[in-house]
């Protein structure tokens, strides 16, 4: 893969993957909170349940961290310097020596 297209790739990653997994990550981290406080007006899918608000906070700081490692993961794996081939064995033509 050319380096130009390894660049481009790990940006568009970064967009469509570390954007939104930062964006989750706050709103997990603010619904986990939120739902420690007393008396907070919280509604998550209709549920006024600080559980459930603990809960889906939890899962989507779980969800952003993955969604995070993922342009990570695909700029390591791209942009990392290959190894040239391997040099090729060299076999010789003479006899095995006889067993001792």
């Amino acid at each position: 893969m050319k380096r130009n297209t390894a660049v481009i790739l790990t940006v568009v990653a970064a967009l469509l993957c570390g954007c939104p997994g930062l964006f989750g990550m706050c709103w997990g981290a603010l619904s986990a909170i939120v739902s420690f406080i007393p008396g907070a007006q919280i509604d998550i899918g209709g549920s006024s349940n600080p559980q459930t608000a603990l809960w889906t906070g939890l899962g989507t700081l779980c969800g952003g961290i993955i969604f995070i490692a993922i342009p990570i993961v695909i700029g390591v794996v791209t942009l990392r310097k290959k190894k040239g081939p391997a040099e090729a064995e060299v076999i010789s033509n003479e006899p095995l020596p006889p067993p001792a």
